[in-house]
């Protein structure tokens, strides 16, 4: 048994006000247990499969199955075929928001952008819960660009799969893209780059993901990254935020300082997740603890632009001008690579 250190017990009695609580926090962190593993379907769900099914949540989206314990879905020839995506529950809670925008008034989102993408799992979900004219997933990190680009071939190229009509992926700055593509998107979905501290739930490591100075280097980061996925979200569109972090200053506190700047917005609630709202706001914002034994943990929360306008269409036309302008600023680094039904119907790379 793993002793908790000073700052885990700092952060305990931050998030909970109950003692019993701060102790079941502190135990799921040093003395992790195992999670049930979980899929998303790709395609139609068969009738029979091969997998032992756990119980459902209340909240959980129709297209994932969480598996008993013990069951490697990963192994299975299934995943190689892109009958589904590995992903644990806790992904599945913050990205599981966005299932309510199937359903809303006007048109389902046509445009999603998903900022931070790699591996490509919360992309993946949007791409076949609201089936977009385009899904771009956007990786700034070069090297995790491989990942992406193999999973989303993998669920989205079948032709039996559920899927985005276009979807493309490309590695740029996201201040560069929010220049590029101001109010073009429907849903943008940042899945902030954090302190990782719900990796100790899981048995991982995450040095120094409880000291000061990294919480506020990555809320700081957060903050850069919001700020310019504000300006790419169209008027009546949605900004979905969400991380694998516990601190309050990676997720309450950064829902606090973009509201402040970006008034426009305001964040939804979301009726299935109500059991789950924060204890630390009153705003519609909702927690994964990993003592609740169903993930490791997470934050999420749904905004909305309130402003008025019209969708900042790109067209058919447009592409070539954009990814031309996107060149010539970034070089080779801006060309994207088309996982299905390029623009202009040429072969896809």
């Amino acid at each position: 048994m793993e002793k908790p250190s000073n700052l885990l017990l700092k952060l305990s009695r931050q998030l909970f006000d109950d003692p019993l609580e701060q102790g079941r926090f502190v135990t799921a962190l040093t003395q992790p247990q195992p999670f049930h593993p979980c899929i998303l379907w790709c395609r139609p769900r068969p009738e029979s499969l091969p997998f032992a099914i756990a119980p459902t949540v209340s909240w959980q989206p129709a297209p994932v199955d969480r598996l008993a314990l013990g069951e490697r879905p990963g192994a299975h020839p299934w995943h190689e075929a892109g009958y589904f995506y590995c992903l644990d529950f806790s992904s599945v809670f913050a990205i599981s928001p966005i299932a309510l925008l199937k359903a809303q008034a006007g048109r389902p989102p046509q445009t999603i952008i998903d900022l931070c993408a790699s591996p490509g799992g919360k992309g993946i979900f949007a791409g076949t819960t609201l089936q977009p004219a385009l899904l771009l997933s956007n990786e700034t990190i070069g090297k995790r660009m491989g990942a992406l680009v193999s999973n989303l071939r993998r669920c989205f190229t079948p032709a039996e799969n559920t899927a985005p009509q276009r979807v493309a992926a490309v590695s740029l700055d996201s201040q560069v893209l929010a220049e590029a593509m101001p109010q073009a998107a429907d849903l943008v979905i940042v899945d902030a780059p954090c302190t990782g501290q719900s990796l100790l739930a899981k048995g991982e490591t995450a040095p120094g993901c409880f000291h000061p100075i990294s919480i506020n280097k990555n809320a700081n980061r957060q903050k850069r990254i919001l700020s310019n996925a504000a300006r790419l979200v169209a008027p009546g569109g949605h900004l979905a935020y969400m991380t694998c972090a516990y601190s309050p200053a990676e997720n309450e506190g950064v829902m606090d300082w973009f509201l402040e700047r970006f008034p426009q917005f305001a964040p939804v609630s979301v009726p299935p997740l109500a059991a789950l709202q924060s204890p630390l706001t009153d705003l519609p914002c909702y927690r994964m603890f990993p003592q609740d034994g169903l993930g490791a943990g997470a934050f999420t929360v749904l905004l909305q632009n309130q402003e008025a306008g019209a969708v900042r269409e790109i067209g058919e036309a447009g592409w070539a001008e954009f990814w031309g302008q996107l060149r010539q600023r970034c070089g080779a680094i801006s060309r994207p690579v088309w996982i299905r039904d390029r623009p202009d119907h040429s072969p896809l790379s």
